[in-house]
């Protein structure tokens, strides 16, 4: 068992160290992410990140910044993005939609079942995936 913890905990401590998940993020109920690529971008002094991001019914990613653009594709489910300054957009699978750099958002599972979606991320190099805000 102590086996195939290992890979989970390494990956959890990956994501921590990268910046890609901080603080109480990390340890979120409810929540799980999974960074599948990162290189740079042709865009000087940006990366390329993808995230998969799975929400269960009822729980969401509380308010936050990038600092790069955001291009959302839900794969699964509804989720309900809020923009601040913006009416909130629900997204089903299939869906797509772009959070400028900088802009405060929100996302929530407005669904009855797990919603994922996958997240790409055009971000400054060496700085923090996302940012808490409060």
């Amino acid at each position: 068992m102590k086996r195939k913890a290992m890979p989970c905990i390494g990956l959890m401590l990956g994501l921590v160290l990268s910046g890609a998940v901080t603080g109480a993020w990390a340890q979120q109920a409810g929540m799980r992410r999974s960074e599948l690529q990162r290189h740079a971008s042709s865009l000087p002094g940006h990366d390329v990140v993808q995230v998969r991001v799975e929400l269960d019914p009822g729980h969401g990613v509380p308010k936050h910044t990038h600092p790069g653009d955001e291009i959302v594709y839900i794969l699964e489910g509804t989720v309900e993005y809020q923009v601040e300054g913006k009416p909130p957009v629900m997204l089903t699978a299939g869906q797509a939609a772009t959070i400028p750099a900088g802009a405060v958002h929100a996302a929530r599972n407005a669904g009855s079942g797990v919603a994922a979606a996958l997240a790409t991320y055009v971000v400054e190099t060496g700085k923090p995936l996302m940012t808490p805000v409060r």
